[in-house]
């Protein structure tokens, strides 16, 4: 479930029906004879980019996950990442398609990039009855799964090679580490195109065959005290992120704030911070 800012509409999978938009979007991949290659994928917060991320792996392509482009800086990263990858499609909803295609066809000179040449695919547009096209694809161990960039903070985006070998072994030792069992329950905010909300997030609770709650980065950064609300409504007994969130909550949640909070189920409180 995806707890957005209109209370009234929270969306959500079931893992079946997660099963058959993945299919779908693979289908559709697979039918525009994207199979195998690289796909990137550009998703504002929400469960699209999780069907899309699933479908990309069913269709046999490469995943490449991107933070959403919103200044001339994120421009220029987006474009290196297409030139980089060599991706031909891009995966987005079509509102944030319209919105971003713009943003990101020309770089901060003004001159048209590679990405001017890309399609961009809505896939909440491919309705569900396209599952029927998709063809398992045979995939073996050590095939790339997902090229994963670094955040060009300080030069240009560099992509890292992770095999569907690689992610098992993090998913199995997050798992393992983690003690999960089927009743646990999550609670997510980290951006799904980052390590941690990726695989922490998305992969190690459906591995697991857990609940999962997600929420808006933005959302959390503005207003903490819905991080740890989420937790204490729904449950949830994992949770967790970098060290500057916990510390965001003792300075910006009030006494009042705390006193409607239960966190007593919240078993499992993770940290990604710099080793000490």
């Amino acid at each position: 479930m995806h707890l957005d800012d209109d209370p009234s509409d929270h969306p959500s999978f079931t893992y079946a029906q997660l099963d058959r938009r993945a299919r779908a979007i693979a289908g559709r991949l697979q039918d525009m004879g994207f199979a195998g290659q690289r796909v990137l994928l550009v998703y504002p917060p929400g469960l699209d980019f999780i069907a899309a991320f699933w479908g990309c792996l069913y269709a046999g392509c490469v995943a490449v996950p991107t933070s959403p482009p919103h200044r001339h800086r994120m421009g220029d990263r987006f474009q290196a990442i297409v030139a980089d990858s060599g991706a031909r499609v891009v995966l987005s909803t079509a509102a944030a398609a319209d919105q971003f295609q713009v943003m990101t066809e020309s770089d901060s000179s003004g001159q048209a990039g590679a990405s001017s040449r890309i399609l961009w695919l809505a896939t909440d547009e491919i309705p569900d009855v396209l599952a029927d096209l998709w063809n398992e694809p045979a995939i073996a161990a050590d095939a790339l799964a997902m090229l994963q960039y670094t955040s060009a903070s300080t030069s240009q985006p560099k992509g890292v090679m992770l095999s569907h070998a690689n992610l098992m072994a993090n998913i199995r030792a997050i798992h393992q580490a983690f003690e999960l069992h089927g009743e646990d329950s999550s609670v997510f905010w980290l951006p799904m195109y980052h390590d941690m909300g990726l695989v922490g997030g998305v992969l190690v609770p459906a591995f697991a065959g857990l609940k999962s709650i997600f929420l808006s980065p933005a959302t959390v950064l503005q207003n903490p005290i819905t991080w740890l609300a989420a937790i204490s409504k729904y449950r949830a007994t994992i949770s967790g992120g970098p060290n500057f969130a916990y510390d965001l909550c003792v300075r910006r949640i009030t006494d009042q704030q705390r006193a409607t909070l239960d966190l007593s189920s919240w078993t499992l409180a993770f940290v990604g911070a710099e080793p000490v």
